[in-house]
């Protein structure tokens, strides 16, 4: 993969933020969100999604920074909660919190 090693992990982070600003943006049409990246290879907006994740999954394995042979989708899921926090009971962060424990999980040796 042709990405820095030294952004791999904070382009991870600053993407899943903007999922998370989103999601917080468009709470209560958590069902439209779901739906856009649920519908797996059928859906037009699945693979893009699934594919930025895997990116940036590949340069933060490559680098050693993130643990080998993690799955994008399985990635995605864990994203999916992102559209369920309420953001007028402390939702940014929340989401932030949650955030760093994803991210946590993902790196290599935890």
């Amino acid at each position: 993969c042709d990405l820095d090693h030294r952004v791999a992990v904070l382009a991870l982070r600053r993407w899943f933020d903007e999922v998370a600003r989103y999601g917080q943006l468009k709470f209560g049409a958590a069902e439209v969100i779901h739906a856009a990246t649920s519908g797996g290879l059928d859906d037009e907006y699945y693979e893009p999604f699934v594919r930025a994740i895997a990116v940036l999954l590949e340069a933060g394995a490559a680098d050693g920074t993130l643990k080998p042979g993690l799955d994008p989708e399985d990635v995605l899921l864990q994203l999916s909660v992102l559209w369920r926090i309420d953001p007028a009971r402390g939702g940014e962060a929340r989401a932030a919190r949650i955030l760093d424990l994803i991210v946590d999980g993902l790196r290599a040796g935890a």
